[in-house]
This record gives C-alpha cells, structure tokens and sequence, in this order.
C-alpha cells in the first residue's frame, strides 16, 4: 500500500516541486493551498488531491486533515512548508506585518501540528517535517522578523523531537539556503522604509547584494530540496536536520567551526557594510 504525504504551500516553489516528487515515486499525495481551484500545473488523480488548507485558518486544516484520512486512509508524513519572508528594519514593520510573520511561519505551523497529532499518535507513527531555513540558524541583515520566526519553529521541532518519540513519531527539520522560487517576488512582504530614510542607503546595498547574479549562482532548485524532504521522509533515522544547497552547508560550517563572531563577520564584508 502507498503510503500519504500532506503538504502545505503546494501552490509553488518548494510545495509544488515535493509534491511532484513524491508522487512521481508512487506515494499519495495530498497537495494543500490556499486556492486550490486556481491550480493548474498539479493534477488530480487517484494518488494526488488538492485540498484547501490556509494555516491562518484553523477550520481549514480540521477539514484538510479530515478529507487526506478520508481520501487515503492514513497520512504518514505532514509538511509544513506553507511561509513567506518579511524584508526589512524592524521599525518600519506594522505591528500587522510583524504579527502575520509569525501567524504564518509559526503558529500557523503549530496548529496544523496540533491537527494531525492525535492521528499520528492513534497510528503510534508518523513524521513531521517543517521546512525552515538556514535563517533559522542564522540571520542575514533585514531579515530579522523573518529570521526569528525560523529561529523559533526550529527551537519548537527540537522541543518536539524529544517530546514525540514516545508515541513513534519523527520530527524534522528541513534547511534550505537560496533557492531559485519567487521567495524575493511575491513571498516576499517588503515593509516600506519612507518614514525611515536613515536606512535607505544601507537598505540599498543590501536589496542590490540580494539581486546579483553572484549571489544567487549557487542557489539551489525546488527539487533539489523536494529531495531532501524525500530522504528524510523515507531514511527512517531520528536525524532532526537536513540542511539543503551548497551554500547552506557552507553558512551552517563556518558558523559550527568558526563561530557566530567570524560567521557573523564574513556576512558584513560580503555585504558590504
């Protein structure tokens, strides 16, 4: 019997791409989104469902939960992939902005957790997988608010990974460096900086960094990732971290080995502040 996989953000970027992986390699698949009818490159078929799951929207993970055991009998691996990124200083953010970071990136995924946990626990089995980043190991400058919702979904799987073991279930945590999806475009909630035109140049230096060629020439694809959520989805190990992307590998060392100051430093040179 196939198993199930739920994942959440499917509508593009890293979403779209593992739900196309998994069920390319014979699983069911349940591919959850905000507006599934506006769906048009996934497909529906006896092994892949689009469902509606918004993780600002409680009733709607209940109801995506309730029709993925519906449709498949059992989920065996949940992914909590749905985020975005806010950009920029702290102060310029609304209260809103600031608040929705963390709606989205955090507790939205606490909720879903909350969600499939009394299934996992009946199952005595299951994996949860969060995707959160290598800025939930470490900042880059204007990502502050973001990097601190990632920081803090990883303090909640490692918390996790102790407290669910107990009942058979796996935790883990997915980290990607640059990835080449619309995460500057669209995912990205950019806070506006006019009543702060101290940061402008500095904000500038940074926007540009950001949108050179250079930089992202070792960002990694959405199905690189997609197979990293593969292996720990199917590795069976109570390995918590995957990181993901060359360049994730290459932050996450040099702050291992050498220390956040020196890690820390390497960013402002390459930078340029």
């Amino acid at each position: 019997m196939s198993k199930a996989i739920v994942i959440t953000g499917a509508s593009s970027g890293i979403g779209k791409a593992a739900a196309t992986f998994f069920h390319q390699k014979g699983w069911n698949v349940v591919a959850t989104m905000r507006n599934p009818e506006k769906e048009t490159d996934l497909k529906e078929d006896e092994r892949m469902k689009l469902f509606k799951l918004d993780v600002m929207d409680k009733s709607s993970i209940a109801e995506a939960v309730q029709k993925s055991i519906a449709a498949f009998g059992k989920i065996d691996v949940w992914v909590n992939n749905a985020g975005y990124g806010a950009f920029g200083p702290l102060e310029a953010g609304t209260d809103e902005q600031i608040r929705r970071q963390y709606d989205v990136n955090f507790f939205g995924v606490i909720d879903c957790i909350k969600a499939i946990l009394p299934h996992f626990k009946a199952n005595r089995a299951g994996v949860i997988i969060n995707v959160t980043s290598i800025g939930g190991l470490l900042t880059l400058p204007l990502f502050g608010v973001y990097n601190s919702s990632k920081f803090a979904l990883e303090g909640l799987s490692e918390g996790l990974w102790f407290d669910l073991q107990q009942f058979g279930i796996k935790v883990k945590v997915i980290e990607p460096g640059g990835i080449k999806t619309d995460f500057a475009g669209r995912s990205l909630d950019q806070f506006d900086q006019s009543e702060f035109p101290e940061y402008e140049n500095y904000s500038k230096i940074i926007a540009e960094k950001f949108t050179d060629p250079d930089y992202a020439k070792n960002f990694g694809s959405p199905e690189m990732v997609a197979g990293v959520i593969y292996t720990a989805a199917t590795d069976n190990k109570t390995t918590l971290r995957y990181l993901a992307g060359k360049d994730a590998k290459q932050f996450w060392f040099l702050r291992r080995w050498f220390g956040y100051k020196f890690q820390m430093g390497m960013a402002k040179r390459y930078m340029g502040i």
